[in-house]
């Protein structure tokens, strides 16, 4: 009872943080907008005389788990219609009109009068949650309804709150779960070792994501162009650190070409990345993506040293065209998503914060990736996958083979969890 009202405490807490962030932080001002006529919003616009599957992510990432579940279950169930919901405003935001979802919403806050209105207005027939999303109300309300809850992609490991001495309220979200989807044995036996038994491996869903992206993906034109068969390395999802890091080695590998594309791309941003390279010919994709490729564009481009994508939406199409990759955010937060790069089978270099990244780590382990920590390991790093084609390449075949075998799990996850609907 102490934890739960602790629980409800912290979640007031937080909103009135984004109330007072709202007018210095922009997506504090997408989360409190968002959430205004929420509730009225959805009971209004979801009307279906045909089952609902709920599909609930935190953001981005989470989404690009949940698209080929969301898929899958819509040729296993071609009359049932999906409702997919988000966290984060950066994940509404960019997929607010993901074509294969009937409804988009922000999941209203986790009161237990907001669960509530929010089942009665929408009343799934099951509801899927992605890799960590666990939210008290919602999941305890769902459970007294009978409705059928699963968690896709989940990963869990011993630091985790689940596991510690103040965590029960947490295992007994964990507990509302029809069953536990997850990516790993380590997960599975950390469940079972606090007496949770539903659990099954199926893997990471983002393999089947990835592999569908690098199949469907688009000639881009003016990067292969830019890359012209020469030794090219795509730096992506970079931060400022990740940019201040590679702008020091650049100058120091003459004749080779960078493809930069910064996880910002706010103007102010791509003009102090273009100033980090002071010395090189920077050419921008904004510059050249609409325009017709004249013998003289042609002549820029080709000589240009460094290409900055300053758009969304086409890095995981431009791996194909490097000789390795370079994944941001391991001096931040943790790394993004290194198996966007990896399906293409190139070696993948990232920084320290990767630990709890399991692709990462296996890849490491596997010889496939490497971790830079400093200008001096990275300089390295560079050196020897220039100079070395046989080394890229068979670190390259490493990541691509992991890529391939891991591929799987949304079938796995979907024709269960079919089974058991029926």
């Amino acid at each position: 009872m102490i934890l739960k009202t602790v629980y409800h405490i912290a979640l007031r807490l937080f909103y009135l943080l984004v109330l007072f962030m709202r007018p210095f932080n922009k997506k504090a001002a997408l989360f409190y907008e968002g959430r205004k006529g929420l509730l009225a919003k959805i009971s209004s616009s979801v009307k279906s005389e045909t089952p609902i599957a709920w599909f609930h992510c935190a953001s981005v990432g989470e989404f690009e788990q949940a698209r080929p579940l969301i898929e899958r279950y819509r040729k296993l169930n071609p009359g049932h219609k999906v409702l997919l919901t988000f966290f984060s405003p950066s994940g509404y935001q960019l997929r607010k009109n993901y074509p294969l979802a009937e409804w988009v919403f922000y999941m209203p806050l986790d009161i237990k009068r907001n669960a509530v209105k929010f089942l009665d207005a929408v009343n799934p027939r099951v509801a899927i949650f992605i890799k960590y999303e666990y939210w008290f109300n919602y999941l305890f309300e769902l459970k007294r309804r009978r409705i059928p809850s699963y968690v896709a992609s989940a990963i869990f490991r011993p630091d985790q709150r689940f596991f510690k001495w103040y965590g029960s309220i947490f295992r007994k979200m964990l507990r509302t779960f029809s069953h536990i989807f997850v990516q790993n044995e380590e997960s599975a036996e950390l469940l079972r070792g606090v007496g949770i038994k539903c659990v099954t491996v199926t893997g990471d869903t983002r393999f089947d994501r990835v592999a569908a992206v690098a199949e469907e993906s688009a000639d881009v034109e003016c990067v292969k162009l830019f890359c012209g068969g020469k030794c090219c390395w795509i730096a992506g999802s970079t931060w400022k650190e990740d940019e201040e890091l590679i702008s020091s080695v650049h100058t120091s590998l003459p004749g080779h070409k960078l493809v930069i594309a910064p996880h910002e791309i706010e103007e102010g941003h791509i003009r102090r990345l273009i100033s980090l390279f002071p010395s090189s010919k920077v050419i921008r994709y904004s510059s050249i993506k609409n325009s017709e490729i004249t013998q003289t564009l042609s002549s820029e481009i080709k000589n240009s040293d460094v290409l900055i994508i300053d758009a969304i939406g086409i890095l995981s199409s431009i791996y194909k065209y490097g000789s390795f990759a370079y994944i941001g955010g391991g001096f931040g937060s943790g790394i993004h998503n290194i198996l966007e790069a990896a399906v293409y089978g190139i070696p993948v270099i990232f920084g320290p914060k990767y630990k709890k990244f399991k692709e990462a780590a296996d890849l490491i382990e596997a010889g496939g990736s490497m971790c830079v920590r400093d200008r001096e390991s990275l300089s390295r790093t560079l050196v020897m996958l220039f100079s070395d084609p046989n080394e890229r390449n068979s670190r390259g075949k490493i990541c691509g083979e992991y890529v391939n075998n891991g591929k799987g799990a949304s079938d796995k996850v979907c024709t269960t969890i079919q089974r058991w609907l029926l």
